[in-house]
């Protein structure tokens, strides 16, 4: 008899109340700067398309985090330090792109609104809202785009 072994992806995962929830690199997908970008600018395109106000804004902000994301993985370098809170992507970004400071506190203060939204509450965000975020996060997509020196993706 054939015994079925089913993969757990979990498996990888401590929940001992005692320990961090960690996940070993090696098991995350590894994404280039150029894939996150395009990875951005698909996901502005769904915005555009996303007929209801809450998930157009929530699906714009997860765009921004995506361009975000491309930045990190080309400047950030991991280095052993004290534990400390984690930070963020926009504290990071910030830290790793002065440049794009402006930006990071930007899109840091419309994280709530978005976690919000993408959780079904219904008239967090009006419709005009969620056509400004969609629209600068295609700005920062392509100023992400230019501090790398890559094309628009």
């Amino acid at each position: 008899m054939k015994t079925a072994v089913t993969h757990r992806p979990d498996a990888y995962i401590n929940t001992s109340p005692h320990t961090e929830l960690a996940v070993p690199a090696h098991s995350l997908p590894q994404r280039s700067p150029l894939e996150l970008l395009i990875l951005a600018r698909r996901g502005i395109s769904d915005a555009v398309d996303e007929p209801h106000d809450g998930l157009r804004y929530a699906t714009a902000h997860l765009a921004a985090l995506r361009a975000a994301a491309a930045v990190l993985a080309a400047r950030a370098r991991p280095a052993p330090r004290r534990r400390s809170r984690p930070q963020n992507v926009w504290e990071l970004l910030a830290t790793v792109a002065p440049e794009l400071r402006e930006w990071a506190d930007y899109f840091s203060h419309t994280a709530l609104k978005r976690a919000a939204a993408q959780a079904g509450v219904a008239h967090v965000v009006t419709d005009r809202e969620a056509n400004d975020l969609v629209r600068d996060a295609d700005r920062f997509a392509v100023v992400v785009a230019e501090v790398l020196g890559l094309r628009k993706a």
